[in-house]
């Protein structure tokens, strides 16, 4: 591929770009040297690979590969037998690490076919290694002083004997005797030895080894005789201590030395890996899509967007080449836009033959290339003192010595710098080279002699770019079909030039000429106004999908809300059912009890009308209570018409924009409110949100009844975790606040303090509690928590 092409359309601005979404230098390099392929199988390959990258990032999130690190020196130090240092150590734990993380990634659930799965599947893990140098290794300079036995031992004993010589030192520069013959009464250190600071002076007072002076020499530091051994010792034990840390990065650089071939085959993949992931990160925040390859020669960029411009304003583009025809020519005003579309064609090109994905829709059609040729922008060359025209013609001999039909070639005003009549027929006679070798080419141009030629050559079409003569400023839309017309009248209309000049220079046109303009704003005209109508039907269109799939959720969400009623229901009549069934139960068990009082003939008779009447009403509840309760929670048509006066205190009702049941406890008929109780929540609620449900307060109550009935003043946590208490204490809090209980107890026993902490964290949140408060002396200390209710 052409280096000075990728130049000129600033591929290398790309891949600037691109570098700064890779993790690591390993994924940067890749990019570096990245360069678009010329083998429709190897782009085809890469393409995959970007969007592979893409559906795992979507599925999976982003993966962690900060921890990439480029260990191929320390590789080759292994390879020549050397010792790792401390951060060489660490850097390699890190690649194992993520490699480790990599693998957990990739488990989670691999994409069937998905090239990462098989590169990240290769890698290399080893926990055992990796835990061992992290376990060891403090940071990039020092080892942790659990890294053994020994150097634990040697470091207690240097920080003990440290201790002590500070002690010695503090002493003596704190008392009477020594406090004259100190500078300052600290203690320092001086080649590693504890040292006091001592008057010059008073050298021969203070008995010791002189290590340093002062550089004014009015101080000298000291080490009094008293400590030198011991910092004799501290001096001995930093030798064991040195040659111990050489052992340990001895001992797990040989460990790591039997794995440097995986290490580096780990290097190999992550570098693979971290790039992958780069191309997929660039695509995600561009918004880019991956275009499909075409082996004829053909491209279609839909809604087409440079990479380089601010993505939240350049204006989308639709471009397409070598079905019809193999060569556009655009015509514009200047600053309209044809460079931006010039350069957009080619970039998107070499992105695409690089293997990344383009901002584009999806629908875009990309081709290979063999060779890609662009003459864009003022490349005059001062020292070879040619001028504007010279170096477009120079470039364009080049390009035209090469190009074959496999080549896309990139004209930008084509001819322009010379006599505009040869200027056309040159820029013409080159354009009839590159049809007739079938390249595939776009050029931009002012000549309207070109745009004649496009109209009236096979193979070769007209574009322009749209511009607002009433703004005087170009849409940067690209036409495709349409030649541009030069505007150079209307403009100047417009900006006040006086019509009988305006006349006149439209005098001096040919008749042709005028024919053709007019031609042109007819076109355009036409264009215009299919776009309006266009973009009228779109918007229609977009406006009853819209309408069409509200229609749609409400009607699923209707269904769903059914459904969910039923079911809720029933649920709820087979909970009444087996409470029934519990409270039948317990009547008989204490009917059984009684059997020890009274005549046994007697008894009997008592027993068996009960038993009679305890199966009488349970058939009752079997035959009606499910049909009956599902009829009491179904929305009543036309609820929306329900009147404050058609209510009354304990009706049961349906919220409908909260798709809540609830009771009514009051009701305002100035307001047109009703006081709803909704769970433990009291709302008032406007009439118009409510619909009136059949009564069922009698099973309300009932059910109430037998839950406050029976509930206890405490409960007993203990032996849950946190989460199986919090879950407790809830259940038994909703069940005390529908009874006349004021405090309650909840155990959870003193242990870590983990239980307590939980709960009455949990407390804090609750709606129930009032306050609440350790228990006291007698009441259980910390092991209990005593909760007032609210009322």
């Amino acid at each position: 591929m052409n280096d000075k092409t990728m130049k000129v359309l600033e591929f290398d601005k790309v891949r600037n770009i691109l570098e700064s979404f890779a993790a690591s230098i390993l994924g940067r390099e890749h990019i570096h040297k990245l360069k678009p392929s010329t083998d429709f199988g190897v782009v085809s390959s890469r393409l995959k690979e970007t969007t592979d990258g893409v559906s795992f990032i979507l599925k999976f999130g982003q993966p962690l590969l900060g921890g990439i690190k480029d260990i191929r020196g320390s590789i080759k130090r292994l390879s020549m037998n050397g010792i790792l240092n401390c951060k060489e150590l660490l850097d390699t734990a890190d690649t194992l690490r993520t490699s480790r993380m990599l693998k957990a990634y990739l488990n989670k659930d691999a994409l069937e076919g998905n090239v990462l799965n098989e590169i990240i599947e290769r890698l290399f893990v080893n926990k055992k290694l990796e835990d061992e140098i992290f376990s060891a290794i403090a940071d990039e300079q020092e080892l942790n002083d659990h890294a053994s036995h020994e150097l634990y031992s040697i470091r207690r004993q240097i920080s003990s004997m440290q201790v002590f010589i500070k002690n010695k030192l503090n002493e003596l520069v704190k008392s009477a005797r020594f406090t004259k013959y100190m500078q300052d009464a600290i203690v320092t250190m001086r080649d590693g030895r504890y040292v006091i600071p001592v008057k010059q002076e008073y050298r021969n007072e203070v008995s010791g080894l002189v290590h340093d002076a002062s550089a004014s020499g009015a101080t000298i530091f000291v080490e009094p005789m008293v400590v030198v051994e011991s910092n004799n010792k501290i001096k001995e034990l930093r030798i064991k201590e040195k040659i111990e840390i050489d052992r340990i990065l001895r001992e797990l650089t040989d460990k790591t030395k039997e794995i440097k071939d995986e290490l580096s085959q780990n290097v190999d993949n992550l570098g693979v890996i971290d790039f992958i992931f780069a191309k997929a990160s660039f695509s995600l925040k561009y918004k880019c899509g991956c275009p499909t390859l075409s082996e004829k020669k053909e491209i279609y960029i839909q809604k087409g967007r440079h990479i380089l411009l601010d993505q939240s304003t350049v204006v989308p583009i639709d471009f397409w080449l070598g079905k019809d025809f193999n060569i556009l020519v655009i015509t514009g005003p200047n600053t309209g836009g044809k460079t931006v579309t010039l350069k957009t064609v080619g970039l998107f090109a070499l992105m695409t033959q690089s293997g990344l994905h383009i901002p584009a829709g999806q629908d875009t059609v990309m081709t290979v290339f063999d060779n890609i040729y662009a003459d864009i922008g003022d490349e005059q060359s001062i020292e070879q003192s040619l001028s504007t025209f010279s170096s477009h013609i120079k470039n364009i001999i080049n390009i035209l010595d090469d190009v074959d039909c496999n080549s896309l070639v990139l004209l930008d005003e084509i001819g322009a710098g010379t006599d505009p009549t040869e200027g056309a027929a040159l820029a013409m006679s080159i354009l009839n080279y590159i049809r007739q070798r079938r390249v595939s080419a776009v050029a931009t141009t002012h000549y309207s002699e070109l745009k004649v030629y496009a109209s009236t050559t096979e193979g070769v079409e007209n574009a322009s770019c749209e511009f607002d003569v009433n703004t005087l400023r170009p849409t940067y839309k690209l036409l495709i079909g349409v030649p541009g017309r030069s505007n150079a009248f209307a403009i100047s209309k417009k900006l006040g030039l006086s019509d009988k000049i305006i006349q006149d220079a439209n005098s001096l046109l040919t008749k042709e000429q005028v024919q053709f303009e007019n031609m042109l704003q007819q076109i355009e005209y036409n264009i215009q106004q299919t776009e309006s109508e266009k973009n009228k039907t779109e918007s229609i269109r977009k406006e009853i999908e819209s309408v069409q799939g509200e229609l749609k959720r409400q009607k699923s969400k209707l269904v769903d809300q059914k459904s969910r009623i039923i079911k809720e229901a029933r649920e709820e009549a087979k909970k009444i059912l087996e409470d029934a069934r519990e409270e039948v139960a317990s009547i008989i068990n204490e009917m059984k009890k009684a059997q020890l009082l009274g005549d046994e003939k007697e008894r009997n008779k008592i027993f068996e009308e009960n038993r009679l009447r305890i199966k009488n009403r349970l058939d009752d509840i079997d035959k009606g209570l499910e049909e009956n309760l599902i009829k009491t929670v179904e929305p009543h048509d036309g609820g929306g018409n329900l009147k404050i006066k058609d209510l009354k205190v304990g009706d049961s009702v349906y919220i409908a924009n909260l798709d809540k049941n609830g009771t009514v406890l009051k009701i305002d008929e100035n307001k047109n409110e009703a006081l709803v109780l909704v769970g433990i929540m009291k709302l008032c609620l406007n009439v118009k949100n409510l619909r009136k449900l059949a009564n069922k307060s009698s099973s309300v109550k009932s059910m109430t009844t037998r839950k406050t009935r029976n509930i206890t003043t405490s409960i007993d946590v203990r032996g849950n975790n946190l989460e199986e208490a919090i879950y407790l204490d809830d259940t038994y809090l909703d069940d005390v606040s529908l009874s006349n209980l004021v405090n309650v107890t909840i155990i959870h026993g003193k242990g870590g303090g983990v239980l307590r902490d939980g709960i009455q964290s949990f407390l804090k949140r609750n709606p129930h509690v009032a306050s609440y408060r350790d228990g006291s002396y007698g009441e259980g200390e910390f092991g209990v928590t005593v909760v007032e209710i609210k009322r």
